[in-house]
């Protein structure tokens, strides 16, 4: 007899607190193995893959491609411990179990494997090998199945399910797929299952006094999605504000016309943080013009010296990171943050330099951990492969967050100058602007150069302008003449 195990959305770390499915690895009816990834979710921090604990045949999915579900929403059913894909109608309610103490509660494997390991977090497994999938047909349900009983509705059901499965059970249906009470009862409104699978939907849907049964999905099959809540709160609020004499054409006239885009993913986490970044850190910009061409003329020598066989070249931000690490030793200040609630500055002694990094999925700031340790050509290689990994979409949260110190290279678009906003909790940011030719008076003379702009945003509570120029200067000395970097080396 099969055990029907539910599999939730596990904390992903980092704070993190929901996350939008991507894309489904596995279909309803598939046989799974323990620690296979089942699904592809994108959270604030990254895209990931996610591996099921369970071993078994994949009974139901909770969720559509697009929908956003909080952590502890269920993701999709196993059925564990059974020989076929038959499941005998008359069986008892489910099992229902999830995270890592749902393994001890199941019996042993069928031709699956029973066992869960317990190990739902991206990177972590017992290293059983992944099994082939095989597709099972299922078995043909009259639809009268599922109902809870004589004249009554039929409960809701996730987005796919097994029949065979489905029929198992006289189950639980799981607390995020029932119909809220607090939902405001009407004469005239329809009646039936409503096709809402996120339990952050109905949430939304009750903090408002929405019906969801008047709402229409747009999803999948007819699956309301959080889009479809919010566009009903519109309405219902755009109504609310127009006078009763108002006319429909006028009240839709005065409404705001134009595409909206929702904060939410990477859009959403780089939005709150900036925000929090303006409202918590009282900072302050400082910037310098410095001549580049001696520094460009070290990089050109660097990368000839050793011939084809030196391997990858040494890049200008890796240069800049170097000096940035150097110039964090002697100004340890800026390695820092603020400890609010303690009401301390917190100086840390590893520097995990963050650099900003535009991808399709917009802006990421991937960390090189232990900077402070590595040279400009090993920072360069790590940079190199945190750049590789943020473009194509590889990037773990472990990887985008615990930085101490920003360099930000917004020359590459083509602008001299900007005030970079503090990645927060961070003290300070280096922003690098073009390097490009201009007139400067060198040795007496006036010269074509390559000159860049510098400038420094430094939380005031850490130290004051003579520090943060003093850190600056010293950047600029060693982009000049990068002699004087030899000196920390």
């Amino acid at each position: 007899m099969a055990q029907v195990l539910e599999f939730k959305l596990p904390d992903l770390g980092e704070g993190l607190t929901e996350a939008e499915i991507v894309r489904w690895l596995v279909e309803v009816g598939d046989v799974v193995a323990i620690d296979q990834p089942v699904v592809e979710v994108e959270t604030a921090k990254a895209m990931v893959e996610v591996p099921c604990p369970y071993g078994g045949v994949v009974t139901a999915r909770f969720g559509a491609e697009g929908t956003e579900l909080p952590v502890g929403a269920p993701l999709l059913t196993v059925a564990v411990g059974s020989a076929g894909p038959a499941v005998d109608g008359t069986a008892g309610p489910a099992g229902v179990a999830s995270g890592a103490g749902a393994a001890d509660g199941a019996d042993g494997a069928g031709a699956a494997g029973g066992e869960g390991s317990g190990n739902v977090l991206v990177g972590y497994g017992t290293g059983a090998p992944a099994a082939r999938r095989r597709r099972i047909r299922p078995a043909q349900v009259p639809s009268s199945v599922g109902a809870s009983g004589p004249g009554s509705s039929p409960l809701p059901a996730p987005v796919s399910a097994v029949p065979s499965v489905a029929a198992a059970a006289s189950a639980p249906v799981p607390a995020s797929a029932e119909t809220p009470a607090s939902a405001p009862a009407q004469a005239t409104a329809p009646t039936g299952p409503v096709a809402v699978i996120s339990p952050l939907v109905r949430k939304l849907a009750r903090q408002h006094d929405l019906d969801l049964r008047t709402i229409s999905g747009t999803g999948r099959d007819g699956l309301i999605l959080r889009s479809d809540v919010e566009s009903a709160i519109r309405s219902v609020e755009s109504a609310g504000d127009v006078a009763p004499a108002a006319a429909p054409d006028e009240a839709s006239r005065q409404a705001p016309q134009g595409a909206r885009v929702a904060l939410r993913g990477v859009r959403g986490a780089v939005a709150d943080k900036l925000a929090r970044s303006r409202r918590e850190i009282p900072d302050a910009t400082c910037w310098v013009d410095a001549d580049a061409t001696e520094l460009m003329a070290a990089r050109a020598a660097m990368n000839a010296a050793g011939g084809p066989a030196a391997g990858p070249k040494v890049s200008v931000l890796a240069l800049l990171a170097r000096i940035c690490t150097a110039a964090l030793a002697r100004f340890p200040e800026l390695n820092a943050m603020v400890d609010t609630e303690a009401r301390e500055i917190v100086r840390l002694r590893a520097v995990h330099l963050g650099f900003a990094a535009q991808t399709e999925r917009g802006l990421m700031v991937p960390v090189v951990r232990d900077a402070h340790t590595r040279n400009a050509e090993s920072i360069g290689a790590e940079i190199a492969r945190l750049t590789e990994s943020a473009r194509t979409g590889k990037l773990t949260p472990a990887q985008l967050t615990g930085g101490t110190f920003t360099l930000n290279n917004y020359g590459v678009f083509g602008v001299d100058g900007s005030t970079p906003i503090i990645n927060h909790p961070e003290a300070a940011m280096l922003g690098v602007g073009r390097i490009m030719a201009k007139p400067w008076v060198h040795e007496g003379q006036l010269a074509v150069r390559q000159v860049v702009q510098l400038s420094l945003t430094f939380d005031h509570r850490v130290c004051d302008g003579g520090t943060a120029g003093g850190f600056l200067r010293y950047v600029a000395d060693c982009v000049e003449q990068p002699a004087v970097l030899l000196r920390t080396l």
